[in-house]
């Protein structure tokens, strides 16, 4: 019997953001608290993260960049680039803790010790391009997940499913220029909503021409869109490019109840999303699949897409 893999470390809630920032510790707590109210799953395994090597972190990052978060954070700044990207002085190594607990993640996910996993981290990732964080986000856990997918375990080809209603302008443009990793973003149109990135015209450069998708969304879309935006574009352009890993930057913020976009998805949207990307990593890369916490800030619907969505990765590793 497999298990489903959770990281949900404490150590997470000391990246302080200030008490009126919509990306903070109470996000976890809620989570954590949500998910003892749940009778606990044996199938559910706890990841005990260790942090990155910093040199680990410039495969997407530059030295400099690096460099001045660490800087930043020891000198007590309160933020990073701007104002959004706040920071404390734990911020950095916090920040190697999430990039290295998901980096273990799909490790495990890859040996077979795991079956799927789901990490619950903050700092979040997706916004955080090579020289500039952007949007609560200092280093891109997802695409420091995709690149070691390619480099250390050599795999020729990773799907990373970005759910979250901002588009992840990061790791598009970490990986636009490369075949070996298929981007599909799903997420409010840039018209509207910040980063301002993910025009349906973005396919790629060079090389990775075609294997970017950007689905943008108008405010009031349902998930009766999205569903449709999967039957007809997301799936036969998975089941096409028939990838031997999924990664999903997985953000609940496109819920109805999130302050911080228009968009009025459900629970069960998030719980069909699941349902289904759990089904394609069946067909094409033997369940492997491990899913990274973006972003999501009204904490009953995040605690309540969180469960539901961990519920059902243990559900198919069992």
């Amino acid at each position: 019997m497999g298990k489903t893999g959770l990281l949900l470390d404490q150590r997470y809630e000391r990246h302080d953001t200030g008490p009126q920032h919509p990306e903070s510790p109470r996000r976890l707590a809620a989570i954590r608290k949500a998910i003892e109210e749940v009778t606990v799953d044996p199938r559910i395994e706890a990841i005990e993260p260790q942090p990155i090597l910093p040199a680990g972190l410039l495969r997407i990052h530059s030295r400099d960049y690096v460099t001045r978060v660490d800087a930043a954070c020891r000198q007590g700044l309160p933020f990073i680039d701007v104002p959004d990207s706040a920071i404390c002085p734990d911020s950095y190594e916090i920040a190697l803790l999430a990039a290295g607990g998901t980096t273990q993640a799909i490790d495990a996910v890859m040996s077979g010790d795991l079956a799927n996993a789901f990490c619950a981290v903050r700092p979040p990732g997706h916004h955080a391009e090579r020289s500039q964080s952007m949007g609560f986000c200092l280093f891109n856990n997802v695409a420091l997940a995709a690149e070691r997918l390619l480099r250390y375990h050599e795999l020729e080809r990773v799907l990373v499913l970005d759910w979250d209603v901002h588009h992840g302008n990061g790791t598009q443009h970490s990986f636009e220029h490369l075949r070996e990793v298929l981007f599909i973003s799903l997420h409010g149109h840039p018209d509207v909503l910040y980063p301002g990135t993910g025009f349906e015209n973005e396919t790629g450069t060079g090389d990775g021409e075609g294997y970017t998708l950007n689905i943008p969304f108008m405010p009031g879309t349902t998930g009766d869109e999205y569903r449709r935006a999967f039957n007809e574009q997301i799936l036969p352009a998975i089941d096409d490019y028939r990838p031997q890993f999924i990664l999903i930057s997985a953000g609940f913020d496109a819920h109805r109840l999130d302050p911080l976009a228009p968009l009025c998805l459900e629970t069960s949207d998030y719980e069909w999303m699941t349902q289904t990307v759990i089904e394609a990593a069946t067909r094409h890369c033997q369940g492997r699949l491990t899913s990274v916490l973006e972003g999501g800030y009204h904490l009953d619907a995040l605690s309540e897409s969180v469960t539901t969505h961990l519920a059902l990765l243990a559900e198919s590793a069992g």
